[in-house]
């Protein structure tokens, strides 16, 4: 039997998707469970493995070449023999349209849930939320040399575990793997090397006059900004003083605590109190939420941005939030980040207090309620409560909610208790 690999959906937003590329060649031998292409969704790189055994016979789309999703980009055989038959196929799908002899099932079009990256040099962390997270084929490898992955420690990019760490630890010589793509027209990356996606370069030299096309993560941001215009919004500012968290933050920052984390565990801690500012709008009604997520905007190189999620934010103490965050960061710019990493928030925060920003407004994301923008604390004059002048810093934040389901009263109320949180309770966050 012949079966046609279909480019996934690996997000809700996903339309289209970029091979980075090929971990398997044409000819070569596909075992169920095992990667066979890496894919760039919109905002992260994601390993796509294989639902069947069989041979990898003809790929339809190169490494860096896109696809829409649910097309096919490779052809799958049972056997040696059907290879043959395969590559006549594929003539059929070089326009991107399905064959229909192949597998209607289209197995192959559903998220994959693994590492978001292969294991031929792609990056990935060892852990997330203490969950080791192992190459496929080292997985497999530990089964038939029956080693506890448990007790290894990965040399791969980030600590991943790969088939060498299995192979040293039941005491066999290291091999080195064999799947890298050797057809493919566009390269992999280097083993031992982190990630340089195709989409997230270094900015190129402008050339004056030329149109520069818009990358995955950039046509991801242009197609949410434009629902996003169908939503009818309101802000409401208000001005923080800071001297409190100013304070706290020069206590603890020699223990890793970053501002950005003090800011997403004070919004979290004042979202307990005002459940409405977390929830979203449906056509049934109000979507209230079972956790407090804080997603928060950062840059990417190359252009775009892209929001990693502080999931239960209101849960964790400051120094787990803290680490939690660089390392969501870390993964984002290497374009590591899971699905539920950046599309799970249900409050977003803005902050471009760092470049000198005193106040702007920030659009909403789909499928949220809010998001604050977080301007830079500044030196202000002010009148005391005593009548006096002083001065003191203050930022200013600007909220922008969803008018459906949340009115003035209730985003004045929120700001209210945050600056209340900031200003006369700070050390409160290290608890």
């Amino acid at each position: 039997m012949i079966r046609e690999i279909f480019m996934p959906a690996l997000s809700s937003t996903m339309t289209e998707g970029k091979i980075v590329s090929w971990v398997k060649s044409p000819g070569d031998k596909v075992d169920k469970g095992e990667t066979v292409v890496v894919v760039e969704s919109d905002k992260a790189d994601m390993d796509v493995e294989s639902f069947y055994e069989g041979f990898l016979a003809t790929i339809v789309v190169e490494a860096g070449d896109v696809a829409a999703v649910g097309n096919a980009i490779a052809l799958l055989a049972e056997t040696e023999d059907e290879i043959a038959e395969a590559q006549k196929q594929a003539e059929a799908l070089a326009g991107g349209g399905s064959s229909g002899g192949g597998d209607s099932a289209k197995p192959e079009a559903a998220p994959a849930p693994v590492a978001p990256a292969a294991e031929n040099g792609a990056a990935a962390p060892s852990r997330r939320s203490d969950r080791v997270i192992v190459s496929p084929r080292a997985r497999k490898l530990a089964k038939e040399l029956k080693v506890d992955l448990s007790t290894l420690s990965g040399s791969g990019p980030h600590g991943r575990i790969v088939a060498q760490d299995v192979e040293v630890a039941a005491g066999k010589t290291p091999t080195v793997t064999a799947t890298a793509p050797v057809a493919a027209p566009a390269p992999m990356a280097a083993p031992a090397a982190a990630p340089a996606p195709a989409a997230a370069p270094a900015p190129a030299a402008v050339v004056p006059g030329q149109v520069t096309p818009f990358n995955t993560l950039q046509q991801a941001v242009v197609r949410n900004m434009m629902a996003s215009l169908a939503v009818p919004t309101f802000h409401v500012s208000y001005a923080i003083t800071t001297d409190g968290l100013d304070q706290l933050y020069k206590q603890i920052k020699s223990k890793g605590v970053t501002m950005t984390a003090l800011l997403a565990k004070a919004v979290a801690v004042t979202l307990q109190k005002h459940p409405l500012l977390n929830a979203s709008y449906t056509d049934a009604g109000i979507q209230h939420r079972g956790s407090i997520n804080v997603a928060v905007a950062v840059a990417m190189p190359g252009g775009g941005l892209i929001t990693p999620v502080l999931q239960g934010a209101d849960q964790l103490d400051i120094y787990s939030l803290s680490r939690s965050w660089k390392d969501l960061v870390s993964r984002a710019r290497s374009k590591q980040l899971q699905p539920d990493e950046y599309n799970s928030g249900t409050f977003t925060l803005s902050n471009l207090g760092m470049f000198g920003v005193s106040n702007f407004d920030a659009i909403l994301p789909p499928g949220q309620g809010s998001i604050l923008a977080i301007g830079g604390a500044k030196p202000q004059v002010v009148a005391t409560e005593d009548g006096m002048i002083g001065v003191k810093r203050q930022m200013t934040v600007n909220i922008t909610c969803d008018h459906r389901i949340i009115y003035g009263a209730d985003a004045a109320a929120f700001l209210q208790d945050l600056a209340k949180l900031i200003e006369t309770d700070a050390q409160s966050l290290t608890l």
